[in-house]
């Protein structure tokens, strides 16, 4: 069985086929991305560029590569095409391919900041969330982009030259209330009937752009079944990955969703639960065993990759 890893240039896509090999994937791992020097290609076994996730071109490319390499599953990683793959769902499967994917509908909440928070304020604990600044009343305040990723152009507003600077220079942004606390990641997997079997807490310890590079695994009940929760509630297929805040009170609260395996998916792994080979369990219809979670503190690190 041969997987497609896209996204090979962010570490979500890195992570993900680190946790293949070490779970001893036996198959093949293709990589794509749309830039030629990323780094997830020469840990994998082929790459092929492929062009932007918005390009006319992308799902023939897309479909060209899967033929070639007798591609099985997508493993989408990157918060740039994962819509593409949910979009073409359908496509995909005539190929005999295996998307790990929610439904389009499940995306486009997930998509968006506002649909998000509409879906779930009534039911679960969310940042308070509207595209109006004046619906907020006090400073501190975030900003951020409804339909952003990767942690981009993300603004704590201080005061009323802040909010003016941002909004004149950034259209269709959210503004959410300022959480000033701890920040969880939760990487949850859900079955491939979107029925949620683990999660996994994380104590962002420290990040860079972003991305953590120092985190603390911490069994939490509370926080583990209010993700599950989550994840049933909008209907994820496969992983997903949920960050939460606290207030000033101390009171932890969602402030967003991100429908595919994290950044941080292999701090997961290492901890016990390998997502991506539990997935590839899942699509071989085998019976899937909750792993035992160790409560570790884990060290990211940058390494070298040399290329003619």
């Amino acid at each position: 069985m041969n997987v497609l890893v896209p996204g090979a240039g962010g570490p979500a896509g890195i992570s993900t086929i680190k946790s293949l090999r070490l779970g001893n994937f036996k198959g093949n791992i293709i990589s794509t991305d749309s830039d030629p020097l990323s780094a997830g290609f020469y840990l994998s076994d082929f790459y092929s560029v492929i062009p932007k996730a918005n390009d006319e071109f992308f799902l023939e490319e897309l479909i060209k590569i899967i033929n070639k390499y007798e591609v099985k599953v997508l493993l989408p990683s990157s918060g740039f095409d994962i819509y593409q793959y949910s979009t073409h769902y359908k496509i995909l499967s005539e190929l005999d391919v295996r998307p790990i994917v929610s439904r389009k509908e499940v995306m486009e909440i997930c998509k968006d900041k506002l649909l998000s928070y509409k879906k779930l304020y009534d039911k679960f604990p969310f940042a308070y969330s509207t595209l109006s600044y004046d619906d907020i009343h006090k400073f501190p305040l975030i900003a951020k982009p409804r339909f952003g990723k990767g942690s981009k152009n993300i603004f704590k507003i201080d005061d009323i030259s802040d909010l003016e600077y941002v909004t004149s220079k950034y259209k269709d942004m959210i503004f959410q209330e300022y959480l000033p606390g701890i920040e969880y990641s939760v990487d949850v997997l859900s079955d491939l009937d979107e029925n949620p079997l683990l999660a996994v807490s994380r104590r962002r310890l420290h990040t860079e752009s972003g991305i953590s590079v120092k985190g603390k695994i911490e069994k939490n009940i509370f926080i583990e079944n209010l993700c599950k929760n989550v994840a049933k509630d909008i209907g994820i297929r496969g992983p997903c990955l949920i960050q939460l805040k606290q207030s000033e009170s101390g009171e932890l609260k969602i402030i967003e969703i991100n429908p595919r395996l994290g950044g941080g998916t292999f701090f997961t792994t290492l901890a016990g639960a390998n997502f991506p080979s539990m997935i590839l369990e899942m699509v071989l219809n085998h019976k899937i065993s909750i792993p035992k979670i160790s409560e570790i503190t884990i060290l990211r690190y940058y390494e070298e990759v040399i290329i003619d």
